[in-house]
């Protein structure tokens, strides 16, 4: 979230490439933290649920999702700084992006993925839910149930044809070609990137 606040404040930038290290993108996320933190039996302030005033009660030592989202809403705020930043960014997937790191990257404009990589939601078969949601406004209701119901890890064939990812190239040219698009950005103007950016992502 520091490096997206800072390319925006830069005149030099055209563009943000969001990429992993060494093959492998993560959220950051502190998972033995957070199942510490989502066992306690209280909700959240103001959380009221179809099934009461109380909600539904909680299993001892189960995990509970609206704790975890309560928990995890700070980074849930920093992912979304790039939906929100000004400037076109690019996901570069190579290799693995499962569970939170799908959060941040499907917040990207573009996606780019290596023709080996996989893209998926695991632990919404057993525990979690994507906290940005962004899965639904990629790709519809349909698909987004198929790939987070099952947890089912998305190839790259499968991530483009089912419109999640704008290119799949080699894996060796991962990096070449996501870098190579953000140039392009480079002439055209700011203010004019910017709003299209803004109205895209409102309709």
């Amino acid at each position: 979230a520091d490096g997206i606040d800072v390319a925006t404040k830069s005149r030099d930038v055209a563009a943000i490439v969001v990429r992993g290290a060494d093959g492998t993108l993560t959220g950051g996320y502190d998972l033995t933290a957070a199942h510490e933190f989502s066992k306690s039996e209280d909700q959240p302030p103001g959380w009221s649920t179809p099934y009461g005033a109380k909600g539904p009660k909680q299993r001892d030592g189960a995990w509970d999702p609206v704790k975890d989202y309560q928990f995890m809403n700070n980074n849930v705020r920093r992912f979304m700084k790039i939906w929100e930043c000004p400037k076109p960014v690019i996901g570069e997937i190579s290799g693995w992006a499962v569970g939170g790191a799908t959060d941040m990257i499907l917040c990207a404009d573009l996606l780019f993925m290596a023709e080996n990589a996989h893209i998926g939601y695991a632990p919404s078969r057993l525990y979690g839910t994507p906290t940005t949601m962004m899965w639904v406004h990629r790709l519809g209701l349909e698909h987004a149930k198929q790939f987070l119901l099952t947890g089912r890890a998305i190839d790259a064939p499968t991530a483009h044809r089912i419109g999640l990812v704008s290119q799949v190239v080699p894996a060796g040219e991962i990096s070449a070609s996501t870098e190579a698009e953000a140039r392009r950005f480079a002439n055209i103007p700011a203010n004019q990137l910017a709003l299209n950016k803004l109205l895209i992502n409102q309709a």
